[in-house]
């Protein structure tokens, strides 16, 4: 089958001017945003099980791939989360005609939470979020405080280390940039409000992000409607049948709301 050739949108300024893939599903109702995770793309398996659920139902999707991501780039060690960030921004302010819903997956929940705090108060501030397994302040808590002495020399003074991947055979690049950027945008010790209901899918068996870390996510949730779907023996990807099943049936729960 023919893959869809995506869309393009310049991002940034300067030095930092980059070009964004994305691709564009036309359709009612809230258009829902699928932000992907660390080293992720927009092709993969959760983010086309939606695209396939949205193409059913009629519903408007969109997807794209963050700088050095995908189809936007290989210079992956070139970025850092604010510059995912003002990729996901930049792709909602220019694709979405009204109030998203945003499905974020490990970094993407991240990035999603992020976004939303920007939006709070504009007529792009998303109606639902669907998180899974939401690596929230990941590059502090669950890589620089897990990291061995002698990772966080080398970080810091060669710029860079090459970390072995569960998921690629190529290295992944973990900069000193990434950790220091990543420390200007901590949520966890202050209250998150995304200003709409939020659902939480999370593996009880993820390696990456520890199902805890959720339940702490919940509790900085105070302000917004939250449910927290925990699978007992769910890993990290939750890419199996049932757990697309769970994916598209949450998001359709939010899609369907009043």
């Amino acid at each position: 089958m023919e893959r869809d050739a995506p869309q393009w949108l310049e991002v940034g300024d300067g030095a930092e001017r980059r070009r964004i893939a994305y691709l564009s599903q036309e359709g009612a109702g809230a258009p829902v945003v699928w932000l992907g995770g660390f080293c992720s793309d927009m092709r993969a398996t959760k983010a086309n099980a939606l695209a396939q659920w949205a193409t059913e139902t009629g519903r408007a999707f969109l997807r794209f791939d963050y700088a050095g991501h995908g189809e936007s780039g290989s210079d992956f060690g070139r970025w850092t989360l604010s510059h995912w960030l003002e990729d996901a921004l930049a792709v909602v302010t220019a694709r979405c005609g009204q109030r998203p819903i945003l499905v974020g997956s490990s970094m993407g929940g991240w990035i999603a939470l992020l976004a939303a705090r920007r939006l709070l108060g504009t007529p792009l501030a998303p109606a639902g979020m669907v998180l899974i397994a939401p690596a929230v302040d990941f590059t502090e808590e669950l890589m620089w405080a897990q990291m061995p002495e002698a990772i966080r020399q080398t970080i810091l003074t060669e710029g860079a280390w090459l970390r072995p991947s569960e998921y690629s055979p190529e290295p992944t690049p973990i900069t000193r940039a990434l950790i220091e950027d990543g420390r200007k945008l901590l949520m966890f010790g202050g209250e998150i409000r995304t200003g709409c209901p939020v659902h939480i899918l999370q593996g009880m068996r993820d390696p990456d992000v520890p199902w805890r870390h959720a339940l702490r996510l919940v509790e900085h949730l105070s302000g917004d409607p939250v449910v927290l779907t925990l699978v007992k023996d769910g890993d990290h990807r939750l890419s199996g049948a049932d757990d697309i099943r769970r994916l598209q049936a949450a998001v359709a729960g939010l899609a369907t709301a009043p």
